[in-house]
């Protein structure tokens, strides 16, 4: 046995029914509980992997016992996942887990949106915040002056957990309309896609 089962195995099996890990596992499903501890410090509970920001708990069914896990080991190890009481194929259940992940990242954009506005007094922020939470994207204008803000305020953030709309040909027109340099702070917000349409218009990738 390699070192990596092995460190599962030490991790799960006292904590079930079954003493041979691939049985064992079969004991264990999601229970739609997840945390997001804001800063990648955590562990996962089952493989000892470090820096984790996200965690999705794994509960054994006949002993009740619980485990911390990312969301990697949940599709590695087959744990069960279930929708509508049925338990989900890997393709599924992986596309359930990251519906999770898109929640937890959304919930985080709206909490710096939320310090920002409380911080200043400003209507252009109000008005994002509003936008944001009823369409879960921002336009270029608005990505900009968060973003901006943010940084001014020292607030932590990840850009590429914003996501922006640039499916209205006015908003399209503010992108292709920007300075090379606020381009440049909403670049990391910005979908593949969204990129080539920037360089279409003229703008470049940053350096770095």
């Amino acid at each position: 046995m390699t070192l990596y089962p092995q460190r599962v195995a030490e991790n799960l099996l006292p904590l079930s029914i079954s003493g041979e890990l691939f049985e064992a596992l079969k004991e264990w499903y999601f229970t739609e509980r997840t945390e997001d501890h804001e800063v990648a410090t955590e562990s996962c509970e089952l493989c000892d992997q470090e820096q984790l920001r996200y965690h999705f708990e794994i509960e054994n069914k006949n002993t009740r016992k619980r485990l911390w896990v990312g969301s990697s080991c949940i599709l590695r190890f087959n744990v069960a996942v279930f929708e509508n009481g049925l338990v989900l194929d890997k393709k599924s259940a992986e596309k359930k887990l990251n519906k999770h992940i898109a929640k937890m990242r959304l919930d985080a954009c709206v909490t710096s949106l939320k310090t920002l506005s409380e911080k200043e007094n400003n209507p252009i922020l109000v008005n994002a915040l509003d936008y944001y939470q009823k369409n879960k994207c921002l336009t270029p204008k608005f990505a900009f002056v968060v973003f901006w803000r943010l940084d001014s305020q020292r607030i932590d953030y990840h850009p590429s957990f914003f996501k922006i709309s640039l499916k209205r040909d006015s908003h399209k027109k503010d992108l292709a309309n920007m300075s090379i340099d606020r381009v440049h702070l909403i670049w990391k917000a910005l979908s593949p896609s969204q990129r080539k349409m920037a360089i279409k218009f003229g703008h470049t990738a940053p350096s770095t």
